[in-house]
């Protein structure tokens, strides 16, 4: 049974041949992102990776910080970072990540109450700790204080 070409079906044939080119192009696109994700994947994973356990502590007492925000930054080989970890201290103060790959990493700490605590560190072994003691903020330098022991210059009222 041989169908009519009435005017809506020759619409709908114009239609459809229109899309199908943009269509298949699409599909081969992301089949081809599919196939190559794997291999950028592989290329990341290579090489050997370190578990990292960063130790967090008062620098007063040697206490531990608990909630201490840790943030990981692995550094590639042209000294620019590859992404960022986020962590949280537990009650112990500790902070554990598996699989930073070996190299430079960039490792900040951030807790209320405390300095930012930030250094890189060189991943080499299988397990690396890292130890932060951080400090109380010291006070604020003030042009008004006195700070060579002589008597600060008296101030006229304007």
């Amino acid at each position: 049974m041989e169908k009519q070409l009435t005017e809506g079906n020759y619409e709908k044939a114009i239609m459809t041949r229109q899309w199908s080119m943009p269509i298949c192009a699409l599909c081969l696109a992301l089949a081809a992102a599919v196939a190559a994700a794997p291999q950028a994947r592989a290329q990341n994973d290579e090489g050997p990776t370190s578990a990292v356990r960063v130790i967090v502590l008062r620098d007063a007492d040697g206490k531990p910080v608990r909630n201490a925000q840790v943030v990981l930054h692995p550094v590639n080989r042209k000294g620019k970072p590859t992404g960022e970890i986020d962590l949280k201290t537990d009650a112990d103060g500790h902070a554990n990540v598996d699989g930073i790959p070996y190299g430079t990493v960039e490792v900040q700490v951030l807790a209320k109450g405390f300095q930012t605590f930030g250094q890189d560190y060189e991943l080499k072994q299988p397990e690396t700790e890292v130890t932060v003691k951080l400090k109380h903020p010291g006070g604020q330098y003030s042009i008004y204080e006195n700070h060579d022991g002589k008597n600060p210059p008296e101030q006229k009222p304007q």
